[in-house]
């Protein structure tokens, strides 16, 4: 019995970690899409978003399978517990990442003077994701405080594009419009990273007992 609960919990390690992919992908192809103003990159990720829903839905049935079959003892039931909660974030960072894409698709943002900072902003939410996954499947306390530590610097980047672009607005010539919706965009970004960090408390809250706060 504890063999069969082993091996559905080894699945459960693999499908958050497919999902984790999949929310990595759905990131850089909407930021790529930005730099390149590459809409047909930019249109390919509504599909990713789907498939990050379809694999909440697989791994929501997965955790209520081992709920109701293998009746877990305390530390298992906080891992499946935590799986099911993770998985809720994961799925928002799709949408998210959609509505990143969705803004490329529909406005004219061409030409962006802050892409380098937003473009390290999203390599490092797309590291927060990233290293919030390990942290679970590795059972790693220390990477799952160091996602919640970076979130510092991903704000730092929202903090530095928002005060650049509300700079760009007070000439009279502003785009108002662009402006907008950049700020659309790293907001976007923001929120993936509270998501990312999310995760790592409830990797924390899998391990420890107790969820973390700021």
């Amino acid at each position: 019995m504890r063999t069969r609960f082993d091996e559905q919990l080894d699945l459960l390690h693999k499908e958050l970690i497919t999902m984790g992919a999949l929310c990595e992908d759905a990131i850089a192809r909407s930021v790529k899409a930005l730099d390149g103003r590459d809409l047909a990159l930019a249109k390919s990720v509504p599909e990713i978003s789907a498939r990050i829903d379809r694999k909440e839905r697989d791994i929501e049935g997965l955790c209520l399978k081992l709920l109701l079959q293998q009746q877990p003892v305390a530390t298992d039931l906080r891992t499946i517990s935590s799986a099911l909660k993770m998985v809720t974030d994961m799925e928002r960072i799709g949408d998210n990442s959609g509505d990143i894409a969705e803004i490329i698709v529909t406005t004219n943002l061409t030409g962006v003077d802050e892409a380098a900072d937003v473009h390290d902003m999203a390599q490092a939410v797309i590291q927060m994701v990233t290293n919030s996954i390990d942290a679970f499947v590795k059972r790693d306390t220390a990477l799952a405080r160091q996602v919640m530590a970076d979130d510092d610097m991903v704000d730092g980047y929202f903090d530095r594009i928002k005060n650049a672009l509300i700079c760009r607005l007070r000439s009279p010539e502003a785009d108002v419009e662009y402006a907008l919706d950049l700020l659309m965009v790293v907001k976007y970004l923001e929120r993936i990273g509270d998501h990312a960090v999310n995760v790592a408390r409830w990797v924390l809250f899998s391990i420890t007992g107790s969820r973390e706060r700021e």
